[in-house]
């Protein structure tokens, strides 16, 4: 009933037919599963010489002095336990963090915005039933059943989401290979392999505190919503980017370990600012699946009308989630204790619009130099 048209990773750096083209960066978007991604970035900080990777630990406790941290960590593959010492320690260690547990943090927030079924498949047969150019996530909307499929590696490997209904409160109840078939919209006789599933609740919720002295956390750790759109990830990389640099201010001595202060100060208003963006869309997206016409599936001019009206709204609300040009790059630090402020009121920050901003806490306005070189490689490392 509607299609948001995206470049593909061939076509981004000569295509301006899409909604998310206009993007001010030098870095177009790059879309890649995580399955992908995490060997590559394991294998780059495995070639680090100043990274030593533990498989396979978990974190027994940490204590911290004026002077670092010590922490205790047990392998788990032979039981024995050992004590690292660090000037600091960052806890990426997920929604159930002990890190955060060690430094007293509390998530606050929405406990529940929705639940669903994931399962991972192996299905050759799929990409051939799909009408038109393939698309890299399929969504799927009928009064029975809706959720969405995503291309895994473009073949035959696919993620399928379920969104249960807001009574459908136990998971066991759902019978997952017939939620399954009705997204897919295939009958008895489609084989797939459930390569892995799992049933989970989106949440809104957000760590009153992402630090205690040298010990921090980012991430899953420190915030957890809906994942739409790769909202959550991305924040996540956002932090770490935002405290590596602190840390290697302090750490490298050109500036006072007082600079850490602005972690907590940038990260956590943006964050439970996101926080909210992500579960609105969520709940814009339940209203949807609630709502989905019953004439949807109708022949003749009744359900060419009904499909007409209903993919306009299914565009507008999903067009501002996968193409969120405000959400990327209009987040401005409005309380940093490391930025001078001029008294100049920075621009909204909302989800899908962007104003270019010179007002100190915004982005640095993005322009190319007449050798093609981007203002961003000329700011230097630091």
């Amino acid at each position: 009933i509607t299609r948001i048209s995206l470049p593909s990773a061939a076509e981004r750096r000569t295509s301006f037919d899409g909604p998310d083209t206009w993007w001010p960066t030098p870095e177009p978007a790059h879309r890649i599963n995580q399955i992908y991604l995490e060997p590559i970035l394991f294998a780059a900080a495995s070639a680090a010489a100043n990274i030593t990777i533990h498989n396979e630990c978990e974190l027994i406790d940490a204590k911290q002095d004026e002077n670092g941290v010590s922490a205790t960590v047990r392998d788990l593959t032979g039981g024995t336990t050992t004590t690292i010492r660090a000037q600091y320690l960052v806890g990426c260690d997920g929604g159930r963090s002990p890190v955060r547990n060690l430094i007293g943090g509390k998530l606050v927030g929405d406990a529940i915005v929705q639940r669903a079924q994931s399962t991972y498949i192996r299905a050759p047969k799929l990409l051939s039933l799909i009408p038109g150019r393939p698309g890299w996530m399929n969504l799927s909307l009928n009064p029975r059943r809706s959720g969405n499929t995503i291309a895994i590696d473009g073949k035959e490997t696919w993620l399928i989401h379920n969104y249960l209904y807001e009574h459908e409160t136990d998971f066991d109840a759902i019978d997952r290979d017939t939620s399954i078939r009705t997204i897919l919209g295939v009958g008895n006789d489609f084989e797939y392999e459930v390569i892995s599933n799992e049933d989970w609740i989106g949440r809104r919720l957000v760590a009153d505190k992402f630090r205690d002295r040298r010990i921090f956390v980012c991430g899953d750790s420190a915030h957890l919503w809906v994942p739409y759109a790769g909202y959550g990830m991305n924040a996540g990389i956002a932090d770490a980017m935002n405290l590596s640099w602190l840390l290697a201010a302090a750490l490298a001595g050109w500036a006072s370990p007082a600079i850490l202060d602005a972690y907590w100060a940038e990260r956590g208003p943006i964050t439970e600012q996101v926080s909210h963006f992500a579960m609105n869309h969520a709940l814009g997206a339940i209203r949807h699946r609630r709502e989905v016409p019953p004439a949807v599936e109708a022949p003749g001019e009744e359900g060419r009308r009904a499909r007409a009206e209903f993919g306009k709204a299914v565009y507008d609300l999903n067009v501002r989630q996968y193409c969120a040009g405000g959400l990327n790059f209009g987040y401005f630090y409005d309380r940093s204790p490391i930025i001078h402020y001029d008294g100049e009121t920075a621009p909204a920050y909302t989800i899908d619009t962007f104003t270019s901003s010179t007002v100190p806490g915004c982005r640095l306005p993005h322009f190319w130099f007449a050798n093609a070189r981007s203002i961003y490689d000329a700011l230097g490392m630091g």
